[in-house]
């Protein structure tokens, strides 16, 4: 079982920056792709940014585009998201997922929530104007 914990949610400023860290135990963390996703009150549940499991592929989200950037530490078991210039529309419940990931390097990582096996619990990202 694998077992992901996120840190670094709060409230921060328009315009303010925020590191969000999700630590993952319990199995090979270099074998997994990771996600973040972003739930706001009353809406679905997004991914906001994800990463291959060897770190060469990212994806994010349009709107995140040139604001946030999403990093892994194998050798830490964990997954960064930096994010810069932050809106009110970023705010919401941020969290990290996991997913056995392609053996490929050249694969992406997977981009819906129903792909993902393993989830944390979020922390709170809140954004005031």
């Amino acid at each position: 079982q694998l077992q992901l914990v996120e840190s670094g949610g709060g409230l921060v400023h328009t315009g303010g920056s925020l590191t969000l860290s999700c630590e993952v135990s319990g199995r090979t963390f270099s074998n997994y792709a990771i996600g973040w996703f972003s739930q706001a009150t009353g809406k679905e549940r997004d991914c906001v940014a994800a990463i291959n499991r060897f770190g060469g592929i990212t994806y994010y989200t349009d709107s995140v585009k040139g604001r946030f950037t999403i990093s892994r530490d194998n050798a830490k078991n964990t997954v960064f998201l930096q994010m810069n210039t932050l809106k009110p529309e970023d705010a919401a419940v941020y969290y990290c997922a996991a997913v056995l990931g392609s053996e490929s390097p050249s694969t992406g990582p997977p981009v819906f929530p129903s792909l993902y096996d393993y989830w944390g619990q979020g922390t709170q990202v809140t954004v005031s104007s």
